[in-house]
C-alpha cells in the first residue's frame, strides 16, 4: 500500500502546490488595485502580477513535463499559458460569487466528505488503484482506512483539495437547484428516437442545373462583392517553403541500441547494477524513469499501450526481467512486480532507436551546416543556395491557417504555427527538431485576417453568384413540378413516370435520418408532420427544394418508455447541470471587466528575438 501511496503523492502535491500558487498569487493582489507595470491580468480591478502569472505557469508547464516526458512546443506553451488565465479569471471571479452567496466550508463539511469519497481532483487515479480495490472494484473502507493513518503533511494536502472543491460544488447546487426533466420531455426525446416514418421525397438541387443557365456578369461580381464582403472573411493564412535534414535512424543505430539494451539487461541479471537505478539513469521514458520505471499498474490487454510492448509483458511472471522487447519507441527491458488478475505492476527501461554514433555526428554537422547558411535570415534566398549546397530540396509547405499546427505526413512539427505569425515575409526560421528530420522554414507569403481584395477571391464570389442563381431556377423548376403533379394521387409513382428525381426514403427516425436529408431538419420535420399519403408544398431546405409525401408511420413504444424513464430522466440531467454551470461562469467571464497584458509584458526583446 505504501509504494501506491507514494505513486499517487507526487500528483496530489501538484495539484495543491499548484492551488497554493494560484491563490498566493491572488491573496497578495486582491487588495492591490491600478496599474503597474508588471500587470498581466486586471479582472474586475483585481490584478495578477507577472511574478506569481509566472509561477502557476512554471507549474503548469512542469506537470505536463511530467505527464508526458515530452518537449513542450511553442503551441504547448501557448496553450498552457492561456489556461492559466482562463484559471486566474476564473478563480477570482468565483470567488467573489462565493462571498456574495455566503458560500463556506466548515471544518465538519470537510471531514465528512473525506469518509464517503477520494477528492474529485484524484478520485479516477485512486479508484483504478489496485490497492483500493476488493474483488475488483473500489472499497471506500480501504481508502478511509489509509487516510487514518497517512502522515499529517498528506491529509492537510488532502483537506486542500476538498476545501477548494466543495465551494464549486455548493455552488453548482445553487444554480442547478430548478434543473428538472418533466415526463413530457422525456417522452419527446424518447419519441425522436423511436418514431419512425417512410415519405416519398422530390428533391430539386441547385447543383443540378447547368452552368450555362447561369451566366454571371463582372459586373454582378462586384455588387454581390461590395454588398457581403464580411461573408468572405478569413482568418490569417501564411504559405511557407522549407528545407529538411533526415535525423532517421539507420541499421546500425538498431543494432546498437540491441546490443546496449543486451548489455544493460547482462549487468541488471548478475546484480552489478539495480534495474531502479538503471532506469533512473538509462531509460529515455522520462516520466517513468524517475520513478525507477514504474509504470503503475497495466491491465494485461491495456489499450493505451504499445501492441509489441505488451505482447513482451504477457509471458513475465513477478520477478522475472524480459529480453530486449522492440517496440514503435525502441527496446524495452521490462520487470512485472507484482499481480493481481488481470492487472500487472511493471517497470521497463527503454532504449531509445536514435541515430548515434558517426550517423548522428554526419547529421549534426549537415545541420550545422544548414543553421549557419540558411536560418534566421531576412534574406530568404539563404534558404535555396543552403539547400543547393547540402543537395536537399525546397519543399512547399501545406497552406499553414492561424490557430492551427503545421503537420508534414502524419508528423505534427513544433514551433512553427507561432513563428509564421510572428515573422516577415521572406525571413527564415531558426532550426527547428522535429521527430524526423531538422527543418529551416522560410515565409513565402502571408494573408492577414479579415476580408481579403476582391481580386484574391473573385472566382469565390463568382461561385457564389452563380450558386444564387442556380437556387433561383431550381426554386422555378419545384413549384412547376408541384403544380403538374397537383392532381396525383401518387406522388412516387406520378414523379417517376414524369422522370422527376423522386424517390422513396425511409423508414428513419428524427435522430437518424437517411444521407439525404442528414443536413435537412425542416425538411424532416415535415416529413413526421405528415399522414399517409399526405402531401407538402415546395420546402426550402439547405441543399434545394422539396416535395414530399407521406407513406408510412410507426409509432414510438410508450410502454417501453415508461419502463426506462428514470434512468433516461439521470442520463439526462447531468449534462443539463453541466451546461447551466458552464452557461453561468461563461456569463460572469462576459460581464467581468477583463485586462489581458501577456503579450505587451511577455514580448521578446529585440536582443531576445535575434538570439
Amino acid at each position: 500500500m505504501m509504494r501506491s501511496m507514494r505513486a499517487i503523492y507526487k500528483p496530489v502535491f501538484f495539484i495543491v502546490s499548484v492551488t497554493f500558487i494560484g491563490w498566493l498569487a491572488y491573496g497578495q493582489v486582491t487588495d492591490i488595485l491600478g496599474g503597474g507595470r508588471d500587470v498581466v491580468l486586471k479582472v474586475n480591478g483585481q490584478v495578477v502580477r507577472a511574478p506569481q502569472f509566472q509561477a502557476a505557469l512554471q507549474a503548469a508547464i512542469e506537470e505536463s513535463r511530467r505527464q508526458t516526458g515530452a518537449r513542450l512546443t511553442r503551441e504547448d506553451e501557448q496553450q498552457l499559458q492561456d489556461q492559466v488565465t482562463d484559471q486566474f479569471i476564473q478563480k477570482i471571479l468565483l470567488e467573489r460569487e462565493y462571498r456574495r452567496l455566503g458560500i463556506q466550508v466548515s471544518d465538519d463539511e470537510v471531514r465528512q466528505m473525506a469518509r464517503s469519497t477520494p477528492p474529485p481532483q484524484i478520485l479516477r487515479q485512486i479508484m483504478q488503484d489496485p490497492t483500493f480495490q476488493t474483488d475488483g472494484r473500489f472499497d471506500i473502507t480501504k481508502w478511509q482506512r489509509y487516510l487514518g493513518s497517512a502522515s499529517e503533511e498528506f491529509r492537510a494536502q488532502i483537506e486542500q483539495l476538498y476545501r477548494e472543491y466543495l465551494p464549486e460544488r455548493k455552488l453548482q447546487e445553487y444554480l442547478t437547484a430548478d434543473v428538472y426533466i418533466s415526463d413530457a420531455k422525456l417522452w419527446r426525446i424518447w419519441r425522436d428516437q423511436h418514431e419512425s416514418v417512410t415519405v416519398a421525397v422530390l428533391h430539386i438541387r441547385p447543383d443540378q442545373i447547368p452552368d450555362s443557365l447561369a451566366p454571371v456578369s463582372d459586373d454582378e461580381v462586384e455588387r454581390y462583392y461590395a454588398a457581403h464582403k464580411d461573408d468572405f472573411k478569413r482568418p490569417a493564412t501564411a504559405w511557407l517553403s522549407f528545407v529538411a535534414e533526415p535525423r532517421v535512424a539507420d541499421a546500425a543505430d538498431t543494432a546498437a541500441a540491441l546490443a546496449k539494451a543486451r548489455r544493460l539487461r547482462d549487468e541488471i541479471a548478475r546484480g552489478a547494477v539495480k534495474f531502479e537505478d538503471a532506469a533512473k539513469k538509462e531509460s529515455a521514458d522520462s516520466v517513468s524513469g524517475a520513478r525507477g520505471g514504474d509504470l503503475g499498474w497495466v491491465k494485461r490487454n491495456e489499450t493505451g499501450f504499445d501492441s509489441q510492448f505488451l505482447a513482451g509483458l504477457r509471458g513475465l511472471t513477478p520477478g522475472q526481467l524480459s529480453p530486449p522487447v522492440r517496440s514503435s519507441f525502441g527496446y524495452h527491458l521490462i520487470r512485472v512486480e507484482a499481480a493481481k488478475g488481470d492487472s500487472l505492476h511493471v517497470r521497463h527501461i527503454l532504449i531509445p532507436i536514435v541515430p548515434q554514433g558517426r550517423h548522428l555526428d554526419a547529421i549534426d554537422a549537415r545541420t550545422d551546416t544548414l543553421d549557419r547558411l540558411a536560418a534566421t535570415q531576412t534574406d530568404g534566398s539563404r534558404l535555396d543556395s543552403a539547400a543547393q549546397r547540402l543537395h536537399l530540396q525546397v519543399a512547399q509547405a501545406p497552406k499553414l491557417v492561424q490557430g492551427d499546427r503545421l503537420t508534414l505526413g502524419r508528423y505534427a512539427i513544433p514551433d512553427v504555427s507561432v513563428w509564421a505569425f510572428e515573422a516577415r515575409v521572406g525571413e527564415t526560421s531558426p532550426v527547428i527538431e522535429g521527430e524526423r528530420a531538422n527543418y529551416v522554414f522560410r515565409l513565402d507569403s502571408l494573408h492577414l485576417a479579415g476580408a481579403p481584395p476582391l481580386a484574391q477571391v473573385r472566382e469565390r464570389v463568382r461561385e457564389t453568384v452563380r450558386y444564387e442563381k442556380k437556387k433561383a431556377l431550381a426554386r422555378q423548376r419545384a413549384n412547376e413540378a408541384l403544380a403538374v403533379l397537383a392532381d396525383a394521387p401518387d406522388l412516387l409513382q406520378a414523379g417517376r413516370a414524369r422522370g422527376l428525381p423522386v424517390e422513396k426514403v425511409g423508414p428513419f427516425t428524427r435522430l437518424n435520418p437517411p444521407g439525404a436529408l442528414a443536413r435537412e431538419p425542416i425538411v424532416v420535420g415535415a416529413a413526421f408532420g405528415l399522414r399517409p399519403r399526405q402531401r407538402t408544398g415546395v420546402i426550402a431546405g439547405e441543399t434545394g427544394f422539396f416535395i414530399l409525401q407521406g407513406i408510412a408511420r410507426q409509432p414510438a413504444d410508450s410502454g417501453a418508455w415508461l419502463k426506462q424513464r428514470d434512468q433516461q430522466r439521470e442520463a439526462i440531467l447531468r449534462p443539463a447541470q453541466q451546461a447551466r454551470v458552464q452557461q453561468y461562469l461563461a456569463g460572469l467571464k462576459a460581464q467581468a471587466s477583463v485586462v489581458d497584458r501577456r503579450k505587451e509584458i511577455f514580448r521578446p526583446s529585440a536582443t531576445e528575438s535575434g538570439a
